[in-house]
């Protein structure tokens, strides 16, 4: 079922999933057959319920709760949307560092590994670490997600980041170390940028959103980290263009 956004039957359910109004969301899924695996919008963008309940901001009232309704009545806790990616409701829970939803996700059999996502087209780890989403990035690992390079060095988990390097196999490359270090600035993760810089990482890579790992440092607020990185030669981007 594809519902206009435009139509009262959207303008009931939005209205009923952002309000946290959960009796009435469930008259709604009684009176309309089919409504939990529903979408709305149109052939080119579209959302399913869950999505409407995960959307930015997120922590919306008695989330959980509408989550495990709709869940209940039919929804698949695993749909994709309907856009230019791919994602599930939960990198869209990640992405909005809503933990309690993200919590509920999973206990419905969310895929913690699901791809997709906007980041590289990766799991709701990426989502979350790249958004510095750092309550879901560290629940996520809590429950069991696997990590990359860049993911474990932002969140400053020292055992996963000293697995990538043990690995005679497949050792990381110089361009991997480098976007590692940056994530490390960007997640303040002081030791384990300073660990990265030591295993060859480029200092003054100007990396995503344009920025080098002083200014993604700086942008986050971690002073203490910019000054340190200064002092090995970092530089911002707009010293180097």
């Amino acid at each position: 079922m594809l519902i206009e956004t435009t139509s009262p039957l959207a303008h009931a359910v939005v209205e009923a999933i952002r309000t946290g109004h959960v009796a009435a969301l469930q008259d709604l899924l009684t009176a309309h057959p089919g409504l939990a695996t529903a979408r709305v919008g149109n052939l080119k963008t579209a959302r399913t319920l869950l999505h409407l309940a995960t959307d930015w901001p997120g922590h919306l009232p008695d989330g959980p709760l509408t989550v495990a309704t709709l869940v209940t009545a039919g929804a698949d806790v695993n749909a994709r949307f309907t856009g230019a990616h791919r994602e599930t409701p939960l990198h869209w829970a990640a992405s909005c560092d809503d933990v309690r939803v993200l919590d509920a996700l999973l206990d419905l059999g969310a895929d913690i590994e699901a791809d997709g996502g906007v980041i590289g087209d990766g799991t709701p780890l990426a989502d979350a670490v790249a958004f510095g989403q750092w309550t879901c990035a560290r629940r996520l690992v809590e429950r069991g997600a696997r990590t990359t390079l860049w993911q474990a060095a932002a969140l400053g988990e020292t055992d996963r980041v000293a697995a990538c390097f043990a690995s005679d196999a497949d050792p990381p490359g110089a361009e991997e170390i480098t976007a590692a270090l940056w994530c490390a600035c960007h997640g303040g993760q002081h030791d384990m940028a300073d660990y990265l810089l030591r295993r060859g990482g480029y200092l003054n890579w100007i990396g995503y959103d344009r920025l080098t790992a002083l200014d993604a440092a700086r942008r986050e607020g971690h002073d203490t980290l910019a000054g340190w990185l200064r002092e090995q030669g970092a530089k911002s981007a707009e010293e180097l263009l």
